[in-house]
């Protein structure tokens, strides 16, 4: 990553963490913030629809300004918390001015942030509490673990050192987390593993240490929606992108795994390897204590398929994360990039199967007028078990996708900035399919384009008539019950393309296609 990074803001960053006294507290204080405008926001009796409420959330996490409104009672509301929220942020950067200002007086050293501090060091310091939970996010748990770490795979706990001078009476600190992303879906959570987070002292020692690492932990759970390929990346890597960066921009962590299946380190074996350079410790098969010179508990989630740059140390943006895909496939043969078929552009269907809803009714025609107009058509079909080394092969190496909205379309993420990606959004889902990939195709540099279908075009019209509710006003069918989502619109429907509206739209992505290819560097 060192060299998609501005060398300048790097060193500058690294100047202004030696005057903090806690690089982690420092991430911590900012999450808070921002998690009490949210936690404001959600305590109001406002009855939105979920997208909206997505949206909103967004703009309250980027703290920017209150040009989207949903009525003039909602802005005023954003426009006063925004207000405080910054004179909060002022107050924060001037005790931390004045930190500072304090730290330069002291007898200057080599140190880096405190991660890179040797943890003989980083113990002594006083001032940062041992263990530092954050509880207020609607999205995740986050815990901080500031000492030497401890832990207890048999049972799950960590126990963190240095406890005593922070606890006066010496009654241990214990914390209750499950780490993975999704902390609002009580029915996922309650099969994601618990662990402890306790407070070791003279009275609760810790375990000995078996193995000893002289990196951080970052401690996650790969269960949950594991083994869908959206929600490997959007509860997966992409919130581990956000937590590594927050807490280490050298790669330097050990990763510590539960719900560590095979199949998963496998298949990610190659883009596993950009996190950590250390083996992986699976907390489902480790019967050894580990100790650790701190820890990281739980990832950071920004949204679905979000990056925001603004609460990142060094702005990484979802460009960044696209970079780290790259590394981790960039030795392929590269006969997969090539197009087979002289200089015709490629274009990639991304197919679905029968039973699963969303199926292209009409594929094979679809794909003839698609040649029609120039492309090189290649479908497929994914599955848990397909490589990824070949599959970022054949997209990498072609110009546009086609597929409409499902799991498969997550392998966008290894289109190159410049390609067209046009997403079949069927009738029900436009705020999911903005929401999972217009947005982040953008963010990405690609062509979006989005191709919404007609009530002809749906197979809902033949179950349901076309003057039903559910064709005509789809969000109040999701809003008298939410499951209508994915019951209806998600596993429910397929599509039939009207084979002249799908020919405009590809002969403009054959266009963009054509202006991407002569740029085309393979």
């Amino acid at each position: 990553m060192g060299k998609y990074l501005n060398i300048r803001v790097l060193f500058l960053f690294r100047a202004r963490a030696l005057s903090c006294k806690s690089f982690q507290l420092t991430i911590c204080s900012k999450i808070v913030l921002v998690s009490r405008l949210k936690r404001d926001f959600e305590d109001l009796d406002f009855h939105l629809f979920p997208a909206e409420i997505e949206r909103f959330q967004l703009r309250i996490l980027s703290i920017g300004t209150a040009e989207y409104f949903i009525g003039s009672a909602i802005e005023k509301f954003l426009q006063v918390a925004i207000k405080k929220q910054q004179e909060r942020w002022l107050r924060f950067e001037a005790a931390e001015r004045s930190s500072q200002k304090q730290e330069e007086a002291k007898p200057s050293t080599s140190w880096g942030p405190l991660d890179s501090v040797p943890v003989e060091l980083k113990a002594d310091k006083p001032d940062i509490q041992p263990i530092i939970c954050d509880h207020s996010n609607y999205r995740y748990d986050l815990c901080s673990l500031n000492r030497q770490t401890v832990l207890e795979p048999t049972t799950n706990t960590l126990f963190v050192s240095g406890s005593d001078n922070q606890n006066p009476k010496n009654q241990p600190t214990q914390e209750k987390i499950r780490p993975y992303p999704r902390k609002w879906e009580k029915s996922v959570m309650t099969r994601i593993t618990e662990l402890t987070v306790t407070s070791a002292s003279a009275s609760t020692p810790a375990p000995a240490c078996k193995f000893r690492h002289s990196a951080p932990a970052l401690i996650f759970s790969a269960g949950g929606y594991t083994g869908n390929f959206f929600h490997d990346f959007n509860d997966g890597f992409i919130p581990l992108f956000v937590t590594s960066r927050s807490i280490s921009s050298n790669q330097d962590i050990v990763l510590v795994v539960s719900h560590c299946d095979d199949w998963w380190i496998n298949k990610y074996a190659e883009l596993l390897q950009q996190f950590s350079r250390h083996p992986i410790v699976n907390l489902d098969r480790a019967t050894d204590t580990h100790c650790f010179p701190s820890a990281t508990v739980g990832l950071i989630s920004q949204g679905f398929m979000t990056i925001e740059p603004s609460l990142l140390p060094h702005s990484e943006t979802f460009l960044d994360f696209r970079a780290v895909i790259g590394d981790a496939y960039r030795d392929i043969p590269v006969y997969f990039r090539r197009p087979s078929i002289g200089r015709r552009p490629r274009l990639v269907l991304a197919a679905r199967n029968g039973g699963v809803g969303r199926v292209i009714l009409n594929q094979a025609e679809v794909v003839q007028v698609a040649e029609a107009v120039g492309f090189e058509v290649i479908l497929f079909e994914p599955n848990l078990y397909s490589s990824l080394s070949q599959a970022y092969g054949l997209i990498n190496g072609s110009h546009a996708m086609l597929g409409v909205h499902g799991a498969a379309l997550t392998h966008s993420l290894f289109l190159r900035p410049g390609s067209v990606l046009i997403q079949v959004v069927p009738i029900g889902i436009d705020w999911l399919a903005e929401t999972c990939f217009g947005k982040s195709s953008r963010d990405m540099g690609l062509e979006y384009v989005e191709y919404k279908i007609e009530q002809e075009e749906s197979s809902l019209i033949e179950r349901y008539g076309k003057d039903h509710l559910v064709l005509t006003d789809p969000k109040a069918v999701v809003k008298e019950d939410w499951f209508n989502i994915k019951k209806i619109y998600l596993q429910g429907q397929d599509v039939k393309l009207d084979l002249v509206r799908i020919q405009s739209y590809l002969q403009k992505a054959y266009e963009k296609a054509k202006r991407f290819m002569a740029k085309d560097d393979y």
